[in-house]
């Protein structure tokens, strides 16, 4: 899966209204639409996307999109 493609699906997963302003160098925190149901969202995300385990611990870890999808094609 492509940087991309990632960014889009993620933007989908967590509900983020306006996809197109996201970046890998996005830093996901500082997005209005994150919150502790984001946190849900993405385990689940990972999970049927990606078929991977994602921890609380790596998501603490992590700062941006990149950081994310990192961990999405490790």
């Amino acid at each position: 899966m492509e940087i991309k493609e990632f960014i889009d699906k993620f933007a989908e997963a967590i509900e983020v209204e306006d996809a197109s302003a996201l970046t890998p160098e996005t830093n996901f925190r500082d997005l209005e639409e994150w919150s502790s149901l984001s946190v849900m969202l993405l385990i689940a995300f990972y999970d049927e996307e990606f078929e991977k385990e994602l921890t609380q611990d790596q998501i603490k870890a992590s700062s941006t999109i990149q950081d994310l999808y990192n961990l999405a094609i490790a």
